[in-house]
């Protein structure tokens, strides 16, 4: 695929693969649960968790980091480079697109989840390197604290400045580092209830 309507048909895949509302789906047959109806109202893993328990929650989050990845996956390998260099910017915005499509689902009403578990995938497929560098301070920070928010936060707004190191060492595109900022900015505005509620001290620690 390639041109301007490939590249917006790409785009396109990728947004209705991140709104594919895996959570909801996983939510109504293991529990007959719509996590809408239930705890934070999103589709994430997160509430997944705390509504329908580890097991389902583990399901809906690999499955939610697959849609990002497959989705970047798809693109570098559908897309033809127009002017040089033009495939990276097209596979950057799928994924990002996946990342809105996760947040902002046209299937159920524009709702969904934060978009850290397709944000990780896409930055699994585009620079794993800043996914291997962020995981383990990610879970440090949940340990920590028990805020899988402060988590999602923190390793969402550091995704661009390590994907921006890795690419000044050679080791990543400027596609990937446009990636890792649109997604670092939909995830983190997505978390800005949950940023409110840890400024305020009232925001709900892992477990309870």
């Amino acid at each position: 695929m390639n041109g301007v309507l490939g590249a917006a048909g790409l785009v396109l895949i990728g947004y209705l693969l991140g709104a594919l509302p895996i959570g909801l789906l996983v939510g109504r047959l293991s529990r007959g649960v719509d996590l809408r109806q239930h705890g934070s109202g999103r589709t994430g893993a997160t509430n997944a968790l705390r509504t329908i328990g580890p097991a389902a929650a583990a399901a809906v989050a690999l499955l939610d980091v697959g849609k990002g990845l497959v989705a970047v996956l798809l693109a570098r390998w559908l897309s033809q480079a127009g002017p040089a260099g033009s495939a990276e910017w097209v596979v950057a915005a799928t994924g990002l697109a996946a990342v809105i499509g996760h947040v902002r689902s046209v299937f159920i009403g524009f709702r969904g989840g934060r978009g850290l578990a397709p944000f990780t995938g896409a930055m699994l497929a585009a620079l794993p390197l800043t996914v291997v560098i962020l995981l383990p301070l990610f879970v440090a920070v949940i340990w920590r604290w028990r805020f899988v928010s402060l988590g999602s936060v923190v390793v969402a707004v550091l995704a661009p400045v390590v994907a921006g190191l890795l690419s000044l060492a050679g080791q990543g595109s400027q596609g990937a580092v446009a990636l890792a900022a649109g997604g670092a900015a939909v995830v983190t505005l997505a978390h800005r209830d949950n940023i409110a509620r840890l400024r305020a001290g009232t925001e709900r620690r892992l477990g309870q």
